[in-house]
């Protein structure tokens, strides 16, 4: 069915009301760290770079998806600082009429280097993956010895002007405990937002386990016990990942992503475009919509725009991780994209 131009002015929403203005991009499935609830250590069967969309592509459906709506753009991977002269997608993106926020994650293991760049080409916002202050837990976790790089990254993210840095932090039962308070307290002291992620299922090698979930309940307690009082945020955004408390002391915030013990599915905003140029409603959506082809076949953004709206419409009503009906996703995290 031809949409008609009433269709084509009307917002990104799904059949369940759900309004998507947020649109996390990977622009590279390859990774300098071998996080074990990620991605294999041998072998991460990378694809091959003809299939990963150009900037220019990118940037294409980024000026399609913003005529529709979409606002905030999220960098992500793989590890997005590996893929070449990325401050030039920063730039590309940045000048999209509707585009009003543009973030990164990264692992930060090569930020020193690109950190200024990042920032002169309009990145204001970073989220940087660090479980651990601990050396050796830090190579336990990522099999590589780079913990005095990320940290080097940090300050020099610091050094650049960037005033949003928040710091991810993925809670797994039984091996992170001794970081949870550590961690918090480098976010206090530093003026960073501290977020804890549940683990997730989405290391594509059957690792994952419900037992091995620590909670953001738990989180919250051990916080509270060693550090002071949370008071939870007022007003918060309904659609953003995190649930926001600030520190009763006035030390500063920290979130959780509680996927897995409080899903937020029915205030979800995103969609997500892989780096070989597949469309996903969903984090964990097994079905995948073809963009790639629609941007290389010499089609109009009209079709481009239709795709959009196509994945829109199809999307679920949430991932159901707590049920048995959930099944985890074909793709590990590194090829989905954080």
């Amino acid at each position: 069915m031809t949409p008609t131009a009433e269709d084509r002015r009307a917002p990104l929403v799904d059949t369940f009301g759900r309004i998507h203005d947020n649109l996390r991009i990977s622009v590279t499935d390859r990774c300098n760290i071998r996080c074990f609830y990620c991605m294999p250590e041998d072998d991460p069967g990378y694809l091959p770079r003809q299939e990963i969309l150009h900037y220019e592509e990118i940037a294409r459906f980024v000026r399609v998806a913003a005529s529709l709506g979409v606002s905030k753009v999220r960098i992500t991977g793989g590890e997005p600082l590996v893929r070449k002269d990325l401050p030039r997608l920063v730039e590309l993106i940045g000048g999209i009429p509707g585009i009003r926020d543009i973030a990164l994650t990264t692992n930060a293991v090569l930020l020193a280097g690109q950190a200024r760049d990042l920032y002169n080409a309009g990145l204001r916002r970073l989220n940087i993956h660090l479980d651990t202050l601990d050396a050796a837990r830090f190579q336990r976790i990522t099999r590589r010895d780079d913990l005095g790089r990320v940290l080097a990254g940090i300050e020099a993210a610091r050094a650049a002007g960037f005033p949003v840095i928040k710091i991810n932090v993925v809670a797994v039962r039984d091996l992170i405990e001794p970081d949870i308070v550590p961690m918090a307290r480098f976010g206090r002291e530093h003026g960073f937002e501290v977020r804890y992620i549940e683990f997730m299922p989405l290391d594509h090698q059957g690792l994952w386990d419900r037992s091995r979930v620590l909670s953001m309940d738990q989180i919250k307690a051990m916080l509270e016990a060693e550090i002071g009082p949370l008071d939870e945020v007022p007003d918060p955004d309904p659609r953003a990942p995190a649930t926001e408390f600030r520190w009763a002391d006035g030390g500063g915030r920290l979130g959780f992503i509680a996927s897995v013990t409080k899903p937020f599915c029915m205030n979800c905003n995103r969609l997500r475009l892989t780096s070989d140029g597949k469309l996903r409603y969903c984090l964990f959506a097994i079905d995948e919509t073809d963009v790639k082809g629609v941007l290389r076949d010499g089609s109009r953004d009209e079709a481009v725009a239709e795709v959009i709206r196509g994945n829109v419409r199809s999307k679920w009503i949430g991932h159901q991780i707590n049920t048995q009906l959930f099944v985890p996703p074909p793709r590990p995290m590194n090829a989905i994209g954080g």
